[in-house]
Formats: structure tokens, sequence, C-alpha cells
């Protein structure tokens, strides 16, 4: 089976009920879509797998069931064993080996779209004109996003061997076009 967005989508949101996961999940996808056409991948492939990397997160809050609890229903819903793996791999407790670019976009894109997200939630013009340098800034102040394992953000950044501030131009020229669907101010907001 070839998974579509609009399936992951509904896998997603059947499963999913917080706006705030939904947004994180968006957010991934967008970064995720941007690598993906950067490498000359299978965007909507990629997109999918994004999309589903934290769908059983509210059933399985825990280290001890996320995602790995969430495994057997995307298989028991017809997925792909590479979309599944990808998915487990994006999480650190795991352990798994990142031997492919998807699982490698995935780890890099999961904290810092959170963290990009963030930093737009804090500006009064939302993700516009947001520079590498003021997202380093606040990656260096512990009580900003709290949740975010900044060691994950440095690290994505050096498993796609890129320089940070290339990462996050990146990410956030991805999340840019969606600032509306992840409740971010824009410039026309402002106006």
């Amino acid at each position: 089976m070839r998974p579509t967005r609009e399936q992951a989508w509904n896998t997603l949101t059947h499963y999913t009920r917080s706006e705030a996961l939904r947004r994180h999940a968006l957010a991934v996808e967008a970064s995720v879509g941007l690598y993906a056409r950067i490498y000359g991948e299978d965007e909507e492939f990629w997109r999918a797998t994004a999309l589903l990397h934290d769908f059983d997160y509210e059933i399985h809050p825990t280290l001890d069931e996320h995602p790995q609890n969430g495994a057997p229903i995307l298989r028991e819903e017809g997925y792909p064993e590479g979309l599944i793996e990808a998915v487990l791999s994006h999480a650190e407790h795991l352990q798994m080996p990142r031997d492919t670019q998807l699982k490698k976009v995935l780890f890099a894109c999961d904290e810092l779209s959170g963290f990009v997200h963030a930093c737009g939630l804090v500006r009064p013009s939302g993700l516009d004109g947001l520079e590498p340098k003021s997202v380093r800034k606040k990656l260096k102040q512990p009580s900003f996003a709290a949740g975010v394992h900044r060691d994950e953000v440095y690290a994505g950044a050096e498993l796609l061997e890129l320089e940070l501030d290339e990462h996050i131009t990146n990410v956030v020229a991805a999340l840019r076009p969606i600032a509306g669907e992840l409740g971010l101010r824009t410039s026309a907001d402002v106006a």
C-alpha cells in the first residue's frame, strides 16, 4: 500500500484530538516535505510519515509506550514497514539506526519544527523575519519551550551534515506558508 497524505491525516486525526499535537504534526510534515523536495525524494510518502510520527502520543504518552505501541496500529491499518520504521526511528530511546535519508530528516525536523513554532508564537510577526540568530538565542534559554530537547536539535543538523543556521533557515521557510494553520500571526495579521 502506498500511503497518501489524506490517509495519514485521517489516521492522525482519528487518534489525535489535541490541536497542539495536530499542529506539531503539520509543522513536522511541512519541514520534512521541504527536505523531500531538496533531496528529490517521494514528497507524499515523506509527508505521510511525518504526519504519523506522533499519531499515538495521546494514547501512548510515555517512553515505554510511544511510539513502539503505535507501530502495531499502523501495521493493522496497512502502512508499509518503511514508514513504520521511520516513525520508530525518530524516538531516541529506541536507539534504532537512522540508516535512510527519511529517518535522518524526520529526526532532524521533529524537535526543531516544534521549537521554531514556539519561537513564532511569541513574536508579534510570527515567523516573518525570524532569523537563525534569534532561534539560536532562544535555544540557549532552558526555560523557553522547555520540552524541546536541545541536544536533538543540534544532533539533527549534524545528522543532515548541515550548519545549524542552514537547518533553521530551511525549517522557518517550510513553516512560513502554513503559519495560519499553525496558529501563528502573519504579516497580514499585523498590517
